[in-house]
């Protein structure tokens, strides 16, 4: 096998030739302390960097076995390790050249832990897996710095990043015990009959719409109201405590700019893990726990939105609704439909993002419109059929419509931050002032359809490509010649997550749309497939830039595509 020198002298002799004369040097190379393979080479300095791996025995890694000991420390350990080469290798970057040149990097996470495919721990050996703009001057190798990048300094940056000696060791524990604490609190939710928790002493405030990083001036921690108080004794953290949201039909209200859409983005985020110091690493929610919201323009395809609306104009079937162009109501009435169908346990609502005809309809409009002519069942007469029907609970923030106080099982009221339960308080209001207006939610929350969907109409192909995927920030991917709008998808919050959905989309269609089986046996079947063999079965190639992602969004993600055709 080939080594550090010989790499080094092929470098520097290409120097000055065709940059594509870079594809000479794809191969396994041993240096003093890993095994860097050059999986791709870019052919053009403009183009995609080239993709390489170190492999570190652990001989030489010497990472305790107890770090990953299971799934969640596993995801704890590597995301840390993510985080120190990215945060070395922005240290060391520098251009060398056009296009791509000198850059070496991997995905740069934020303030969440996810599965990701960037690095792989196991007791034999630490895999890094990156990407490197292979430097040149114009389109002519820089052979000189090539190799000043590839011999010198990242070996440097794989032993400050991947060798335990050199890291921080209180450091990484205390962020590996920070997950499995939030995954083995997450795991408690269902059995003390909880949505969520928010422990005392979070800060659920970000910096700005953009800076997802904690508020850090003028902030208030949260403290639960003694009502809502529940204990936990962490493996690590001990004792703590905090707010328990019960499963039903919740209501966090109060005056606008008080923190009732913080709360729910905050437990909303729940679902994923938080790296230390984020403010919110003891906020989990039920891992079943989708946001939906009113989604104009979306297509729709076969979705029985019958429960929430019963009839449409020119006899339309609301059994299997199907549009390229939803309205705001119908939008939210198949997302819900959809969510159910994908199998989540919990449904998140902030009325700013809602449609207002679908959440509720007052006693004057049911004067002036009777039930008859209005084909939409309001959100609020369904909310408590779908908990006790399907055994789905709510949580809603409400600040304009008193209407659900008759159908809340809790009401928690947000001021300046900070959280009171006035369950019994808006019961009495509503006992005071009836809003008179008539159920028309029937007695049952209604029929529910599996859909089967045809593999043809997932078509990942492009001109003389069998696959091309595309994927832009957390908003947009492109599928074969389509591109999917998913910037209504709130809980997707890193392009690595497109990445891997778009290729689940390619996977699913490969082995598991065969016309027969419903949509939610196929996610089933593909994320089995996932939480046995990781995220590298869902391609062909090594891929560095896969992060992990749930059943709901990849449901989110084929039920936009406008090419799909379910089966009669």
């Amino acid at each position: 096998m080939a080594t550090q020198v010989d790499l080094q002298q092929k470098l520097r002799q290409l120097d000055g030739k065709s940059y594509r004369s870079y594809k000479s040097v794809r191969g396994d190379y041993v240096f003093d302390s890993f095994t860097l393979t050059i999986d791709y080479v870019q052919g053009d300095p403009f183009a995609a960097p080239s993709q390489l791996q170190a492999k570190v025995p652990q001989v030489i890694a010497g990472f305790p076995a107890g770090l990953y000991s299971n799934k969640s420390r596993g995801i704890a350990l590597r995301d840390y390790l993510t985080r120190q080469f990215d945060r070395a290798a922005q240290q060391l970057r520098q251009k060398r050249g056009s296009g791509k040149s000198g850059l070496i990097s991997v995905m740069s996470p934020g303030q969440i832990m996810l599965d990701r495919t960037t690095v792989l721990v196991t007791p034999d050996a630490v895999e890094l897996r990156f990407v490197v703009g292979l430097p040149a001057f114009g389109r002519r190798i820089a052979g000189e710095q090539a190799a000043v990048m590839l011999c010198q300094e990242l070996p440097e940056l794989v032993d400050r990043a991947l060798v335990y000696a050199h890291l921080e060791a209180a450091s990484l524990q205390h962020h590996v015990n920070t997950a499995e604490d939030a995954d083995w609190l997450r795991n408690q939710l269902a059995q003390r009959g909880l949505v969520a928790f928010v422990a005392d002493g979070a800060v659920l405030p970000r910096r700005s719409g953009i800076d997802d990083r904690p508020l850090v001036n003028q902030v208030q921690a949260f403290k639960s109201p003694a009502s809502l108080r529940v204990e936990f004794e962490c493996p690590h953290a001990g004792q703590i405590t905090g707010m328990g949201l019960p499963q039903g039909v919740s209501l966090i209200v109060g005056g606008g700019y008080h923190g009732k859409s913080t709360l729910l983005r905050a437990i909303e985020q729940g679902i994923y893990n938080h790296i230390p110091g984020d403010g919110r690493e003891r906020v989990v929610t039920d891992v079943g726990a989708v946001k939906v919201r009113a989604e104009e323009g979306r297509s729709v395809v076969g979705v029985n939105i019958s429960p929430f609306i019963n009839h449409l104009p020119q006899q339309r079937s609301t059994q299997s609704f199907s549009t390229a162009n939803a309205s705001g109501s119908t939008s939210q009435a198949a997302s819900i439909i959809e969510a159910v169908e994908a199998g989540t346990t919990a449904l998140l609502i902030d009325e700013d993002t809602a449609a207002a005809n679908f959440m509720s309809r007052d006693r004057r409009m049911q004067a002036l419109i009777a039930q008859e002519k209005e084909p939409i069942t309001p959100f609020v007469d369904k909310v408590q059929q779908l908990y006790r029907d399907c055994g789905i609970s709510t949580i809603l923030v409400m600040g304009g419509s008193g209407d659900y106080f008759d159908v809340a099982d809790t009401v928690i009221a947000m001021e300046n931050y900070q959280p009171a339960e006035v369950t019994q308080v808006a019961q009495a209001i509503a006992r005071q002032y009836p809003s008179d207006r008539v159920s028309e939610g029937g007695s049952h929350f209604g029929a529910l359809t599996s859909r089967v969907i045809l593999p043809a109409s997932l078509n990942p192909s492009k001109g003389h490509r069998d696959v091309s995927l595309k994927v832009r920030d957390t908003d947009e991917l492109r599928f074969g010649t389509e591109e999917v709008d998913l910037s209504a998808v709130e809980q997707l919050i890193e392009p690595g997550q497109l990445r891997a959905i778009a290729a689940a989309m390619v996977y699913a269609q490969r082995y598991y749309f065969d016309a027969q089986k419903n949509l939610s046996a196929v996610l089933d079947s593909v994320m089995k497939d996932i939480e046995r063999q990781g995220l590298d079965v869902l391609s062909d190639r090594v891929v560095s830039d896969f992060s992990g992602f749930r059943r709901f969004e990849l449901a989110a993600a084929i039920n936009r595509l406008r090419s799909l055709k379910i089966r009669d």
